[in-house]
């Protein structure tokens, strides 16, 4: 199954280290779950992994998020997006999302704000799943 991460996902994975979205990053990096991005987005995770408000309540330092994002990114399948699907939602952000997930053929958006993709994904034939329920269906083999 591949799957897109919404931006809310590595801000758990990064703070919370033993939580669901954590599990789904370690997974990530070591090959077991393809995840796609767009270069716009993956700027996004960047931006937002660096905030000083998440960095502090990580504990952890810019350099420990930007080597985390070095990995990913050379895992990540990179998503360029030829058409823009928008206004599908009610944040940019998040039909940016969409929009690399469409162009990348995903099957799953991961993501805490379900109800924010509702029923725009569906239109596309995506899941939206939080990491928990991706992580439930993974192990059921629902994959």
């Amino acid at each position: 199954m591949t799957i897109i991460l919404d931006t809310n996902v590595l801000v758990a994975a990064v703070r919370s280290p033993t939580g669901a979205a954590a599990e789904i990053m370690r997974r990530i990096l070591q090959g077991e779950v393809k995840t796609v991005a767009s270069v716009p987005l993956f700027m996004e995770y960047e931006a937002v992994l660096l905030r000083p408000v998440h960095l502090k309540a990580a504990q952890v330092s810019a350099e420990d998020v930007n080597n985390l994002l070095d990995v990913l990114a050379g895992v990540v399948v990179p998503v360029e997006v030829f058409y823009l699907w928008r206004p599908q939602l009610k944040d940019a952000n998040d039909d940016m999302v969409l929009e690399a997930a469409v162009s990348g053929q995903a099957d799953a958006v991961v993501t805490f704000n379900i109800r924010d993709f509702l029923p725009s994904a569906e239109k596309f034939n995506l899941k939206v799943m939080t990491p928990s329920d991706f992580l439930k269906e993974l192990r059921d083999g629902n994959h």
